[in-house]
Parts: C-alpha cells; structure tokens; sequence
C-alpha cells in the first residue's frame, strides 16, 4: 500500500471520535497538504511521502477545528469561497435557498437585484451572481470581518463589480426593493448541544439567536414585505425543527409562506412570495 493511503486510513480512525465525516475530512487535508484536488488524491494518488503538514492540519481536526477553517476554503454550489476564523462556515444545507430560487425563477429572466441578509463570507449572494451574470446585488452583514472574506471572495470570483457590502443590521435603512432576498440567520437555541467545534471555533453572533432560537426571524419579519418585488422570493433557512414557528412568524404582511426541505428530507428553508 502506498504511505499516502495509509496515511489516510490512519488519519481517518483517528478523526473517527471528533468527526462524522472522518474519511472525507482526511481527504480533504491531504488534498490540500499535496497542493492537489481531491479528485486528482482519489482517482490518481501521488507515490510520495506524506507530507507532515498533513499530521499537523490531522491534529487541528483532532481539536475539532472545522476544516474549511485548516484549508481557509469551503466548496458551496459551483463556487469556491475563502473562510476562515470570526466567518460561519457555509453547509450544504443552506444550498436548499440557492436551489429554491432555481426553481422558482425557471422559465422567467430571473433576478436583476439580490440582496443577502447575513451574508458571511458571501455564500448565498456569490452563488447567485454566478448562477445569474446579469444580476446585481447587495450583502450586509453585522461583521467586519465576514465583510472582508465576502471583499475578497467578490474579487477572485470576478464580482465585485455586480456587487455593494455594506455592514448593517439585517435590512434597516434600506430604501430599495429586490427580485430575490436570500437570509441564512443564526437560528441555534442558546442552550443547544452542538457537534464537536462548532461552538469552540465558529462566531457565537452567526449560530445563536436567544433561548428559542427565533430572535432573527423577529427581527425580520417586520422588514421582509417592504423588500420583496412582485414575482420574487424571500428564502430564509431555518432549523429544521422550526418550519411551524418560523412560518407563522414570517408570512403575515402580505406574504405567502411555503417550506423547502433540504436533502436530508428536513425542514430548511420558508420560501416567501407576495399575496
């Protein structure tokens, strides 16, 4: 056997007690220690010595540190995004917006101006300008540095053009309207058992919203329906045991609400249109 698969099956056993994903976070970090993609690691990989940069990102991992936060990027849709410390990583969970918004828009233009409310490092606005190049947006967020990951994704992605970054307060002062409004708030209870890292390394201001979980969604439920274009969607990610309250909060004003499920089959996103 070649060091490098034995190298990844013993950093996989050793990730088994802080990772779910044990075997794919091994890959990843070998990937990124070889300078390779992990296709290239899986279907071709190189008869080379292991690098010990891969044992020291195995350690880190070990400690629970996320590994989009080891490598400093995260795949979400068909973009690549720089994260890093004081950013929520992005999940495949919240792809169920992006893929809302597909459907919705199917057979029509599609959105001219987006806006992204929380926007982090630039998830949700970036995917969306690239799924639609004639689109322009706008993403505000209440951190700096999610400001300064989202500035530097819009440029290497080529974007920065197409887009303003502004720090706010979800939507306050903000006069015009959107054909697409994508929110990805902190929906966690103060008090929840989270998964090994998550609270140790992740920003508290992106995952915890009160002792209910809901404190985002009634901050915004009250700003969504002056936002919202006739013929465009709102789609806001909830978690996946909050589709009854978050319904109920979000669709009054002249909003009709629908719930998304993402591909676990779970509750994950309340999709808003105009009555």
């Amino acid at each position: 056997m070649k060091a490098i698969s034995r190298a990844l099956a013993d950093a996989a056993r050793q990730l088994e007690a802080s990772s779910d994903t044990s075997r794919l976070d091994s890959e990843l970090l070998m990937a990124e220690a070889l300078h390779i993609d992990r296709d290239r690691l899986i279907l071709s990989p190189p008869d080379r010595a292991v690098p010990k940069r891969f044992w020291d990102m195995v350690e880190r991992r070990k400690a629970g540190e996320p590994v989009a936060y080891i490598t400093g990027r995260r795949a979400f849709w068909n973009i690549e995004l720089h994260v890093g410390p004081g950013v929520l990583v992005p999940r495949p969970d919240s792809e169920v917006l992006i893929s809302s918004a597909i459907e919705h828009f199917e057979g029509k233009e599609g959105p001219s101006r987006i806006l992204d409310l929380g926007t982090g490092p630039g998830t949700l606005l970036l995917a969306a300008l690239d799924i639609w190049p004639k689109a322009t947006g706008v993403g505000i967020d209440v951190s700096r540095r999610a400001m300064s990951y989202a500035a530097a994704n819009a440029r290497r992605l080529g974007f920065e053009q197409r887009l303003k970054l502004q720090l706010g307060d979800w939507a306050k002062g903000i006069g015009e309207t959107f054909d697409l409004i994508l929110c990805n708030p902190p929906y966690i209870r103060d008090d929840a058992d989270l998964g090994p890292g998550v609270r140790e390394f992740e920003p508290d201001e992106a995952l915890f919203a009160g002792s209910e979980g809901l404190d985002a969604y009634h901050a915004l439920a009250p700003q969504l329906p002056a936002l919202l274009n006739k013929g465009g969607l709102a789609a806001v990610e909830i978690g996946y045991d909050q589709a009854e309250e978050v319904t109920e909060l979000l669709s009054r004003e002249r909003l009709n609400a629908a719930v998304a499920a993402d591909l676990a089959g779970r509750p994950r996103a309340v999709l808003l249109t105009q009555v």
